[in-house]
């Protein structure tokens, strides 16, 4: 058996003569993404970006001596599902992967994006009966989910159950891409749902003509992503940014219609989709005022007094995060706190209470994700207050975007001991690649794990905040800490 550095895809699709979908946009799209791909070719297609004038399904023989061939030396880490065709290739594979122990992406190719058919009668049902029992994730658009579940979708408000009853067909996930039905506040809507959970992409409205092998590129991005060990709601939100990507670029490069464009991994905000529990209301965008320039050093204390200690000291950004105190004392605690922002001028931010620092008049909030569903964050926009917001993973990222609040917080950079975190430390290279994305449209705060040794590489990023608990509070001389801090700010600001 090879032995092979990178993480091994393959797609089983059919041939595109014209190179835009199928195979060969499976192709292009391992490559941006850093994988090595293989294929088994279902079909030969006569194709270009308008019309699909021949399709020539794979013998049987000749379908099993690929999967064989690949299966001796070259295992998938992932597998992208794409044309399947005909009954008995739907079959084969079906048999292939009741052994398969990998992740498995399905694209239910029946038509083109030009209208040709590219589906025989009846594989639908063989499909559905023997294939989505081992989809890991279904990639239907719209009237691939109309011919999956035999029934119209009128309207974005279908969508949700319509996904769900995809789910009970047998796959284990579907994501429905929305096409032309899904724009709303120019933003294009697509739907991810388990069974259980579920929540809406929502990304840039881009009105061209490149359209083809959108749906491949977008399943095979998420299988690539998924090979390179990435959590699936992370690879969603990145394969939709890479095809919003693709074709941004495709209308630069002009003409007429053909292929959406393949350039690499996403590096633009403007390509990433916002991430919401509920589908955006038609006309309705949050909006929260902005933070007065960079944060600068954050602390994140648990009283009132350590705020009021630590403004005397010159820090003007600071955060009021309280636990097991309720009622009266968490009022006075938060009164209190506020109160000391007033008085030294300073931004005062509340963890979690909201309602609290409204009522107060705080500066601003900041929420958790496990926060976010809770919280009326009309009502606080509609208050006034800044709004922040902890992220830790790509799709964190894209749900604070879709709230667009006044900060973002990203961590955790180091390992934290104030509390027990699910995720890995990210590292300064990865704070590096968010600073790129997100600081032209966002002020950041770092945070986690973050002490005076570290936070000269903190800072080298750019990120402009670095937030800070335990480095300050269990400090022999916080004022003193406090001190070296505000300078090294100070310094990486000039």
């Amino acid at each position: 058996m090879a032995t092979h550095s990178k993480p091994i895809v393959w797609s089983i699709a059919g041939s595109d003569s014209g190179g835009g979908a199928g195979i060969q946009a499976d192709l292009a799209t391992f490559h941006d993404f850093g994988v090595h791909g293989c294929t088994v070719i279902t079909a030969i297609t006569a194709q270009n970006s308008f019309t699909v004038g021949h399709v020539s399904t794979t013998p049987r023989r000749a379908l099993a001596a690929q999967i064989n061939a690949l299966d001796s030396d070259l295992q998938a880490d992932a597998i992208k599902l794409g044309m399947l065709g005909g009954v008995d290739v739907v079959k084969m594979v079906a048999k292939y992967l009741e052994d398969y122990p990998g992740f498995v992406v399905c694209d239910p190719v029946m038509v083109s994006t030009s209208g040709g058919e590219l589906m025989e009668s009846g594989v639908a049902e063989v499909l559905i009966e023997q294939l989505l029992p081992r989809a890991d994730l279904l990639t239907p658009n719209l009237s691939e989910a109309e011919a999956l579940l035999n029934r119209k979708i009128d309207g974005l408000e279908e969508v949700e159950r319509a996904a769900a009853d995809i789910v009970a067909l047998g796959a284990r996930s579907v994501l429905i891409t929305g096409g032309h039905l899904s724009a709303r506040n120019n933003q294009r809507h697509d739907y991810w749902t388990d069974g259980l959970n579920g929540f809406w992409l929502s990304g840039q409205n881009i009105d061209t003509l490149n359209t083809h092998g959108t749906g491949c590129t977008l399943s095979s991005a998420i299988a690539a992503l998924m090979a390179r060990d990435f959590d699936l709601k992370d690879a969603l939100v990145l394969a939709k940014a890479y095809v919003s990507q693709g074709l941004r670029m495709s209308v630069q490069l002009g003409g007429g219609p053909g292929p959406v464009a393949h350039v690499g991994w996403p590096q633009r905000l403007a390509d990433f989709p916002g991430v919401s529990r509920r589908l955006p209301a038609a006309g309705k965008v949050l909006a929260f005022p902005a933070c007065d320039g960079p944060l600068g050093l954050y602390p994140v204390v648990d009283s009132a007094e350590w705020i009021a200690r630590l403004l005397k000291c010159g820090v003007k950004t600071i955060q009021l995060r309280v636990k097991e105190v309720s009622g009266s004392d968490l009022e006075k605690e938060i009164t209190e706190a506020v109160a000391l922002g007033q008085q030294y001028n300073a931004r005062v931010f509340i963890n979690d209470y909201w309602q609290q620092a409204v009522a107060a008049g705080a500066y601003g909030v900041h929420l958790g994700q496990e926060d976010l569903d809770g919280t009326d964050l009309h009502a606080i926009a509609e208050a006034g207050l800044r709004l922040g917001v902890s992220t830790h993973s790509y799709h964190e990222v894209a749900r604070a975007h879709g709230i667009r609040p006044s900060y973002i917080a990203i961590g955790p950079i180091y390992p934290t001991t104030s509390k027990q975190m699910p995720f890995s430390p990210q590292g300064v290279a990865k704070l590096q690649r968010w600073v790129n994305i997100l600081a032209p449209h966002y002020t950041l705060t770092a945070i986690g794990g973050i002490d005076v040794k570290r936070a000269d590489a903190v800072l080298a990023t750019g990120v402009g905040s670095a937030a800070m608990i335990s480095a300050i509070t269990q400090a022999e001389d916080p004022e003193a800490v406090v001190a070296s801090l505000l300078a090294l700010h100070e310094h990486h600001q000039q």
